[in-house]
């Protein structure tokens, strides 16, 4: 007796459903125990790793309290309870803290007149490739203006090279680095390099007063007029952003 398509249909559904759980028991009986490891395992390293950054995140909170307070008592003339506090997160802080640390240990050995050790110190921070480039960037800055005294000029210039070469003039530690490599070039006698240099701080934005003041009258004793060239820049900002509005007037104008 011949089946109708839709008992067809039926049949094949059972024995397609057959097969499959055939499969399963299968896998099961062969790979169960893995199965049931897999996810114990699974659900155990993803508590643990909660339970570590839990641990860390506490970790950075303490190292945190420790710094500040670190800071707070060399505020209060406390120089070896602080140095104390500092020393520890220097041996077991995390990166940022440890070189936080550091830098602030350098500027107590620096105020006590100790700059072979304030160099020493930020030396360390600036070789740390576990540290931010903009914090060793400021280090590397900091051991060489400890350090000046006792270095070549051309010492002085292949250190700050990377920051003075930036393509962002406006980055932070540029002006710095470009005024301790103008010094530098300065003791050379490399008169252009050094005017140069001047001048293209004194045309930054949003640098201390006293420094562009410096940088403005430095440049004019080596023949660049830094104060024209601030005065172009400003008068082209200033007919840029009048420009806008008077374009906008001219479109509403056109519009009506």
């Amino acid at each position: 007796m011949a089946l109708s398509p839709t008992n067809n249909a039926a049949l094949l559904q059972e024995v397609d459903e057959a097969v499959r759980k055939d499969r399963l028991d299968s896998i099961w009986k062969n790979y169960g125990r893995w199965i049931v490891a897999a996810v114990i395992a699974a659900v155990l390293a993803f508590g643990g790793y909660l339970f570590w950054n839990h641990q860390q995140e506490a970790k950075r909170g303490e190292q945190a309290e420790a710094l500040l307070a670190a800071f707070d008592k060399a505020k209060t003339s406390q120089p070896r309870a602080a140095a104390a506090e500092l020393d520890k997160l220097i041996a077991d802080g995390g990166p940022a803290y440890r070189a936080a640390a550091l830098l602030q240990q350098a500027n107590l050995k620096a105020q006590t007149g100790d700059l072979k050790a304030a160099a020493g110190l930020m030396a360390k921070v600036a070789g740390d490739t576990k540290v931010d480039q903009s914090l060793r960037d400021l280090a590397l800055i900091r051991q060489t203006a400890f350090e000046y005294d006792t270095l070549k000029p051309q010492t002085v210039i292949a250190r700050m090279k990377p920051m003075v070469d930036a393509k962002d003039p406006a980055s932070s530690w540029f002006a710095s680095a470009a005024e301790l490599s103008a010094i530098a070039h300065y003791q050379l006698g490399q008169f252009d390099q050094a005017g140069d240099l001047y001048g293209r701080i004194a045309k930054l934005p949003d640098i201390p007063q006293s420094l562009q003041s410096r940088a403005v009258q430095m440049a004019g004793m080596l023949g660049v007029d830094a104060v024209a060239d601030r005065a172009t820049d400003s008068a082209a900002a200033e007919t840029k952003g009048d420009a806008a509005p008077k374009a906008a007037a001219a479109k509403s104008e056109e519009a009506k």
